[in-house]
Order: C-alpha cells, then sequence, then structure tokens
C-alpha cells in the first residue's frame, strides 16, 4: 500500500524525525489490514502531492482505509490519502469540485458470518467524508446514519442520499451544513443507490428483501417496490432513464426494470458462477458492463437485445467500475488483488493493473 504522509522536517533534523521518515518510508511497501484511526484529526490530515490536474481515479480502499490518486495519463499512483474506516460507496458532486464518500465503523463482515463474535462497530466512524477535489484533502465527515455503505446525489447537488445498511433505511441530509432532512424506511440491508437521468426519484436495492425501492427526490416519500433477484446490489439506469438494471448477486441475473411501469420486463442470466455486483452503463446506452466479485469477470450485455454478447477477465474479486467519457476504457477496483485494471474495451483487455491500498472497493473518476 501506498501511503503518502505530510511531514515537516525541519532543517535541524531530530532523531525523532528522521524515525518518523524511516517510517513512513516502511509504509510504503508494506499492506496493512488496519484502516487508520477514524478520528477527524486523521482523517482530515492532507497529503503532499494529492493535488492533481487532468483526467484522474479516485479508489476508495475499505480496509486500510484510505483513498488512492490514480494519474490516468501516467497510469500512475500520485497519492494515498488517509480518510478513515471502512470508505466504500464514492460519489462525484453536480460541479464537479468535491467526492463523496460513505465511511463506515461497523466490522467487516461476509454473508453468513455470527455477528455476535465480531467486534463492537465504531459508531463515532459513521459519516460522509467531504473531500476537496482542488485542495486534494478531507473537508469534513457530515453524520448520515449508521453504517452507510453508498451515496447518490441529487442533480442540483443540495441532497445526498445514503444506504444505511444495518438499520434498513435511507438517511437524505443537506450537504452544504449536514442537516438530516429525512430518514425513509426501506428494505433490509439497503445497498446500492442511483438517480434517475431525470433527476425525479432515488433507487434503492435492498439485500434482504431482493426488491429495488423507489424514493421521490422532492417528497421522500416511497413511491413504489419493485421485487427483483436474491441479493440485489447496485442500480444503473440507460442515458434516456426508459431502464433501470439491477445485478442480482445470488442470482446469477440481472433484472431490466421498467422505470415509467416499475416492474422487471426481462430478466438477463449471465451464466452459472457468476456473481453481478457493480455496474455501468457506455455513454451512447448501448452496453452494460457489470463486475462479478468472485467471478472475476466483467460481463457485457447489449442493451439492444439484453443479451450477454462478451466477458473480460479483470482481476481479483472486481466490484467498484467506471468508464470513460469517450467510452472506450474501463476501470475496475479488484478488493482482493489490491489493483485497479485499466481495460480496453475494443481489444477487451486489461491494459495495466496499478497497484492501491487494501481492498479497494469503489470508483470515481474525474476529468478535466
Amino acid at each position: 500500500m501506498i501511503r503518502v504522509t505530510t511531514l515537516l522536517i525541519r532543517q535541524s533534523t531530530t532523531v525523532l524525525a528522521w524515525a518518523l521518515l524511516a517510517l513512513a518510508t516502511m509504509t510504503t511497501s508494506c499492506n496493512s489490514a488496519e484502516p487508520p484511526a477514524a478520528t477527524p484529526q486523521a482523517r482530515q490530515t492532507p497529503a503532499t502531492g494529492a493535488r492533481v490536474t487532468g483526467p484522474r481515479a479516485y479508489v476508495t480502499n475499505e480496509v486500510s482505509g484510505d483513498l488512492t490518486v490514480i494519474d490516468l495519463v501516467s497510469q500512475s499512483v500520485v497519492a494515498t490519502i488517509p480518510l478513515g474506516k471502512r470508505p466504500r460507496g464514492i460519489q462525484l458532486s453536480p460541479d464537479r469540485t468535491k467526492l463523496y464518500v460513505a465511511l463506515s465503523g461497523s466490522p467487516i463482515a461476509g454473508p453468513g458470518v455470527d455477528e455476535s463474535k465480531l467486534p463492537p462497530a465504531d459508531k463515532g466512524a459513521d459519516g460522509i467524508g467531504v473531500f476537496d477535489l482542488k485542495q486534494g484533502k478531507l473537508l469534513t465527515v457530515l453524520h448520515s446514519g449508521s453504517d452507510p455503505e453508498t451515496v447518490a446525489v441529487s442533480h442540483d447537488g443540495r441532497q445526498l442520499f445514503i444506504a444505511n445498511e444495518d438499520t434498513a433505511q435511507l438517511t437524505v441530509i443537506d450537504p452544504a451544513d449536514g442537516r438530516v432532512l429525512e430518514t425513509v424506511k426501506v428494505g433490509g440491508e439497503p445497498e446500492g443507490t442511483g438517480i434517475t437521468p431525470d433527476g425525479k426519484r432515488v433507487y434503492v436495492t435492498s439485500e434482504d428483501d431482493g426488491a429495488v425501492f423507489v424514493v421521490d427526490v422532492d417528497t421522500h416519500k416511497v413511491v413504489g417496490s419493485v421485487e427483483v433477484g436474491p441479493r440485489p446490489r447496485s442500480v444503473v439506469f440507460l442515458p434516456n432513464g426508459s431502464r433501470a438494471y439491477v445485478p442480482s448477486e445470488n442470482g446469477a441475473t440481472v433484472s431490466v426494470i421498467d422505470t415509467a411501469a416499475l416492474k422487471v420486463v426481462e430478466t438477463i442470466h449471465l451464466g452459472e458462477g457468476m456473481r453481478p455486483m457493480g455496474g455501468v452503463v457506455s455513454p451512447d446506452g448501448a452496453f452494460v458492463y457489470f463486475s462479478t466479485g468472485r467471478s472475476k469477470m466483467v460481463v457485457i450485455v447489449d442493451t439492444a437485445t439484453n443479451k450477454v454478447v462478451g466477458s473480460i477477465e479483470a482481476g481479483i474479486r472486481p466490484w467498484g467500475i467506471a468508464i470513460s467519457a469517450d467510452g472506450k476504457t474501463l476501470y475496475t477496483a479488484n478488493g482482493r488483488s489490491n489493483d485497479v485494471s485499466i481495460i480496453d474495451i475494443a481489444t477487451r483487455q486489461v491494459t495495466k493493473r496499478i497497484g492501491t491500498g487494501t481492498g479497494p472497493w469503489g470508483i470515481a473518476l474525474v476529468s478535466e
């Protein structure tokens, strides 16, 4: 794990300063299984070299508790910035000046784990980190309800919608002052969140209920729910907003929802053993790409036919997935190999892997 720290070394260097410098250097070559302390001071420490211009990727690392910044021109890591405990979902603000990152003090636990044997949750670490892109640092952490996993941003930037995994609710907050505007009851273990292209509704996937809950952005009322496959993980939309695609990890399927009728109109079978997780739509809406976690693949679906038309081996446990603005390149955050894969869509080949922190989870692209 590459960790960038800011050390002010005076001309009259002391033994203690040299010891700290040696420790910082040693951490750049060692992966840590422990995230940094979730104190506001630790989470707001700026990092040298964090200000980057040009196209870049920001990757949340769930285990090491930091943010990897990748220069997409040189295809190299330019900064690693401490955030807090379990950074996962990440979203760019509409004005492209900030990133919002879901932070959680709940212990990491996979499906079927006996939660009574886990360490207690650190609720003081829960929140939405606000990361300033120009300054290259974490500005503050907003209270967001318990165990936030993902966050969606309204089109006007005035509301954040947060999936609270362990309380079966959606929390709505005002990012300007951190006020909680509403808490909305949804299905158990809400995870994926997404705003429709017209900005009027937010979709929330419920792993326990095997359903998607649809909430009005203005009234904060649930306007409907749609039953989908088991353990839905995320939701993405065609650019025209007519269809939503919801991958079901435990069903190896993708449910295609008619967003006007709020019903599933087609179920796409990805193949035996596939465990679809994240999704991203091509800019022209012609294809949807799904990461498949433990299945290692990115699966390609043609939206004209809703058929699988190809797959690419991306890495070990690809979860977060993003696509370049020109639709030519995919990026996957590979949680078990601690790297990001750069994939050329035309050749369907991984062209490079770039090391990250430990447990990369989400990825956001920023271009200037």
